[in-house]
């Protein structure tokens, strides 16, 4: 699959990029970590994987890391995405996702290095007109975060025409779960994704969980996302190193299963999985939430030799349960310590 030579992958001690980095080490390949651990965590790294702690923005440190461990690939997931920021801190968003990203650019090319994956969004898309939505359908972000990825994958694309940087760009859509080994999951307090909430809420964690807005044209008038396994989402990335390894050249690829669930099926099935009934608050729609977007899959399956393990919403949710219930055990240990 491989020349032997180094992944580099930046945010990799993040939610997401733990699972790549565990998805990779299980595939056989030699790892290395670049993240400034602003939202990462050190205790996510496996033993053994170098870490360089700096910014995907730092030039003259992303050049040294990609000569000195040899780098053949990067999995670039270094970013900003926290929900109730991405309207009101625009500047972060860009800052991070598009200009940093043009920093990572220029020092692959420089550096030769030739293959990139992408970690971008279904944020894209903005509110499409129709569902499925599929890797042909015009982009129309509704928010900066989407706005700045798009723009990203633009330069990306330009920059892979001009200079040879093959790249593959995985629109995720709702990522949860974790690993059901039990070596990743997320770990940053105070996160915002519905599933990770809702679970700290069953366990006594959250005070509550909020459903903003009960009020879409949606069949129980709240969203529907398309939820995908992190665990499935991490093998997309070794598939997309294979493809772009084997030859396979550039592609853009949606990561989800096709189908979606509303906020009040999400908190049911958080439910069932954990007996509690949860204290829910209606709150006003967010700036910048779609009422549905539901990814069609097809593509992946068919560019990559990809297929997904965990494609089930209770399966996810109890990966998410079992890892919560991990760290509440934990914090309390060390709390009493």
């Amino acid at each position: 699959m491989t020349d032997g030579s180094t992944i580099l992958v930046t945010g990799g001690a993040g939610y997401i990029g733990s699972h790549v980095v565990f998805a990779l080490l299980d595939a056989g390949l030699r790892v290395a970590i670049l993240d400034d651990l602003s939202t990462g965590c050190r205790e996510a790294i496996p033993a053994g994987v170098p870490l360089v702690q700096t910014s995907t923005g730092d030039a003259a440190a992303v050049r040294a890391a990609l000569r000195g461990f040899g780098v053949g690939a990067v999995v670039h997931m270094a970013g900003s995405l926290i929900a109730p920021e991405r309207v009101v801190d625009p500047i972060r968003y860009w800052r991070n996702n598009l200009a940093n990203t043009l920093t990572l650019a220029e020092a692959c090319v420089a550096e030769g290095v030739s293959r990139l994956v992408f970690s971008s969004t279904a944020a894209v898309y903005g509110i499409p007109d129709r569902l499925p939505v599929d890797e042909d359908t015009p982009c129309r972000p509704i928010n900066p975060y989407g706005a700045s990825k798009h723009a990203a994958e633009q330069l990306l694309q330009a920059v892979s025409a001009a200079h040879g940087l093959d790249v593959v760009a995985l629109r995720y859509f709702n990522v949860a779960g974790a690993d059901p080994a039990g070596r990743a999951g997320q770990r940053v307090a105070g996160a915002t994704h519905l599933i990770k909430v809702a679970c700290e809420a069953a366990l006594g964690q959250r005070p509550e969980v909020a459903i903003y807005g009960e009020d879409y044209d949606t069949p129980d008038g709240t969203g529907i996302r398309d939820y995908i396994h992190v665990t499935d989402l991490a093998r997309a990335h070794v598939e997309a190193l294979r493809h772009l390894a084997m030859g396979g050249g550039t592609a853009v690829l949606n990561c989800g299963y096709g189908r979606g669930h509303s906020v009040r099926a999400v908190l049911r099935a958080v439910e069932r999985a954990t007996g509690v009934t949860l204290p829910v608050r209606i709150a006003p729609r967010r700036p910048g939430d779609p009422p549905a977007v539901v990814a069609a899959a097809e593509r992946i399956r068919s560019v990559l030799a990809w297929r997904p393990a965990f494609d089930d919403l209770d399966v996810i949710i109890a990966d998410a349960v079992t890892w919560e219930r991990r760290m509440a055990g934990k914090n309390r240990r060390q709390l009493w310590s």
